[in-house]
C-alpha cells in the first residue's frame, strides 16, 4: 500500500460491507482479524479505484473475501461523522503497527492518508453462507463468520455500521423479499421462519406466518423431504426467481 497503490484511489472515500449469512438458527457476519493490532477485528472494506463506479468497487471488494459473484448487495448508509477514525481509539495502535508490519510498504505518507478521516459507504449483503470461501485480505490474518451476538473486538465504528445493517435488512426483508438470499437452493417453510426469527429477534405463530410467506407468491413447492415419518415430513420450497415467473 506504498504511495503508487495510494494514488490509484479516490481520496478519502472508502466501503465497508457487512456480509450476513445464516446458519444453525444463527444470524452470522463475515469479518477480518489484522494482522497488525491487538487481536483487532475489523469488515471487509476497501477503497475505490479512480476507474471504477461505487457499486463495481463494492462487488470487487466482495469477490475478492467470499469468492462469490453476483452478491445480493445494497447500499444501505453513508458514514461521515466529523470525527470519524481520526479520534477512533484504535488509530494511534494502528498507526504505530503498521510501521512495525512493513515500514517500506507503510510509510509516514501512507499511514497519514490510511489513518485521516474517510467517509465510508456502508453496503450490506446476503450469500448462502455455505458457498463462500472466505479469502483474507492483505493485512488480514485471518477471515471468519462470527454470530451477530458474539462479536469481537471491532476497529473504529464498525459495530455501529453493522447495528445499522440489521436495521436496514429488517426494514427491507419483506418490502424486497430479501431473506431468500440467505438461505439454499431449497428450504422447508421451517427454516424460513426460524430466519425470520433470528433476524428480527422475536418469534412468530407459525400459521400465520406461513400463510404471510405463501400470500407472497414467491415459492414454488417442491416435493417433501422425507426423514423416516411419512406423515411428518415437511414439504421442500424454493425461491422463484424474476425470469421464472416471466415464462
Amino acid at each position: 500500500m506504498n504511495n503508487n497503490k495510494v494514488d490509484k484511489y479516490i481520496a478519502q472515500l472508502s466501503i465497508d460491507c457487512v456480509i450476513f449469512g445464516f446458519q444453525n438458527k444463527e444470524l452470522k457476519v463475515l469479518v477480518s482479524k489484522f494482522k497488525y493490532g491487538n487481536n483487532l477485528w475489523g469488515l471487509p472494506g476497501g477503497y475505490i479505484l479512480k476507474t471504477e463506479s461505487i457499486e463495481k468497487a463494492a462487488a470487487r471488494i466482495l469477490k475478492e473475501r467470499t469468492s462469490l459473484n453476483n452478491i445480493y448487495l445494497e447500499q444501505f448508509r453513508v458514514f461521515g461523522n466529523e470525527n470519524r477514525i481520526v479520534k477512533s481509539e484504535h488509530r494511534t495502535q494502528i498507526r504505530r503497527d503498521l510501521k512495525i508490519y512493513d515500514a517500506i510498504e507503510f510509510n509516514e505518507t501512507t499511514i497519514n492518508w490510511m489513518t485521516d478521516r474517510f467517509v465510508c459507504i456502508g453496503f450490506y449483503a446476503l450469500v448462502d453462507i455455505n458457498k463462500v470461501k472466505p479469502i483474507p485480505g492483505e493485512l488480514d490474518a485471518t477471515i471468519e463468520w462470527k454470530k451477530i451476538k458474539d462479536l469481537p473486538t471491532l476497529t473504529h465504528d464498525h459495530k455501529e455500521i453493522i447495528d445499522h445493517a440489521l436495521i436496514a435488512l429488517r426494514r427491507n426483508l419483506d418490502e424486497k423479499i430479501l431473506g431468500f438470499n440467505l438461505l439454499p437452493e431449497t428450504f422447508t417453510m421451517k427454516d424460513v421462519q426460524e430466519l425470520y426469527e433470528t433476524i428480527y429477534d422475536k418469534p412468530f405463530a407459525r400459521n400465520n406466518f406461513q400463510k404471510k410467506i405463501l400470500d407472497l407468491n414467491v415459492l414454488e413447492r417442491l416435493e417433501k423431504k422425507f426423514t423416516g415419518a411419512q406423515n411428518k415430513a415437511p414439504f421442500l420450497y424454493r425461491f422463484i426467481k424474476n425470469e421464472q415467473k416471466k415464462k
